[in-house]
């Protein structure tokens, strides 16, 4: 990869963003075509069943895991340049943050990716929701909450040593974890009869984040500029998209610029051509306030944490992150419990112990 990058025909910004945008495409077709979505999972979960949302989740998690892990492991991605690793974090962040973002999620329906993804399918109701993230994440990194979320962040410091996880594990336990989440997932959507063309799907999803891990990293070898190496990630990214378009004369040129279209054109193209494409507006059943509310948690949440659900859940727990994993496991909470809150009395579902639908699933098989 390193070679092919190395060529002089275009400039490295032009290189990151159209890169970018090829990953994102891939993950946004692969994510419409999955239905992959954390709040889907969560609800599913919480409600007392290891079903096929829940399988999809997996698959995608459980590939970038051991596909990530599989880099660092052959020396293809070095740790010490991931931000999420060489860099202290805050772990009251993950906590507060991950909390926040697994209630708005639930609100709006879909996490920071999926409503990107649903905004291609012609539902204006995520359209709208991913908008009122990206501007309460602009004001939570630089505006009016940002103080607020300073000051939550500043509560629970870790430094680089405590928040890589690999260095307080046995080697091989990544790539250990990796092969566990993928077996699972494979048990999980062969008992729910998950079709092949979702499974693979999924399977591109998760691939996609070790595929922006090893693109960004082989760039930042033969760049002459300087190049972050990152992967995928939705709430910074979509808020430095849609500042560039509506305040900067110029965009700078990066890695979320080509990756936010990208995706949208992916989940674009996956509609037209299955033909699901569809209007879906706001309505009396749907609630507008809900899904306004949960945008901004989500977006000051993702800030707060490091990363929506796949940035700080997906992509910094592929590479070990403490607070990766401790933001996803929040959200999972968060999630629960505003689906417990708002979801079961709205469909009139009696409440049911997530034990039972676990040990009913392995006694099935």
């Amino acid at each position: 990869m390193e070679q092919l990058l190395a060529t002089d025909a275009l400039s490295d910004s032009t290189k990151i963003v159209l890169g970018a945008g090829v990953i994102g495409l891939i993950f946004g077709y692969c994510a419409q075509q999955s239905r992959f979505c954390l709040r889907a999972a969560c609800l599913e979960f919480w409600g007392g069943r290891l079903g096929p949302k829940v399988a999809v989740w997996l698959i995608v998690f459980g590939t970038a895991l051991l596909a990530v892990q599989h880099l660092i492991a052959t020396g293809r991605l070095n740790p010490l340049d991931v931000r999420q690793l060489a860099m202290a974090g805050s772990l009251s962040g993950a906590i507060v943050g991950g909390l926040m973002f697994g209630v708005g999620m639930v609100l709006a329906r879909g996490c920071a990716s999926r409503l990107l993804v649903l905004s291609a399918t012609g539902n204006v109701r995520a359209l709208v929701a991913g908008l009122v993230v990206t501007v309460a994440a602009q004001a939570s990194l630089s505006g009016i909450l940002s103080p607020v979320r300073e000051a939550v962040n500043r509560l629970w410091v870790v430094g680089p040593n405590a928040r890589n996880l690999a260095l307080h594990l046995p080697d091989g336990t990544g790539l250990a974890l990796g092969l566990a989440c993928v077996a699972l997932a494979a048990f999980l959507a062969w008992r729910n009869k998950v079709g092949l063309w979702t499974a693979a799907t999924a399977v591109g999803v998760g691939l996609t984040i070790a595929l922006g891990w090893a693109f960004t990293a082989a760039l930042s070898h033969v760049s002459f500029e300087p190049v972050t190496v990152s992967s995928v990630t939705f709430t910074g990214p979509s808020a430095d998209t849609l500042m560039a378009l509506i305040v900067r004369p110029e965009m700078v040129m990066n890695f979320g610029i080509g990756l936010v279209p990208g995706v949208f054109a992916g989940s674009l193209i996956a509609t037209l051509a299955h033909r699901e494409f569809r209007v879906q507006t706001f309505d009396a059943e749907s609630g507008t306030i809900r899904y306004l509310v949960g945008a901004v948690l989500m977006g000051f949440g993702g800030m707060a944490a490091g990363g929506c659900a796949v940035g700080a859940g997906v992509t910094g727990g592929s590479v070990l992150s403490l607070t990766a994993w401790v933001a996803l496991l929040c959200m999972w909470i968060g999630g629960g419990l505003a689906g417990i809150v708002l979801e079961r009395p709205a469909a009139g579902a009696p409440p049911q112990g997530w034990t039972t639908g676990i040990l009913a699933t392995f006694r099935r098989s």
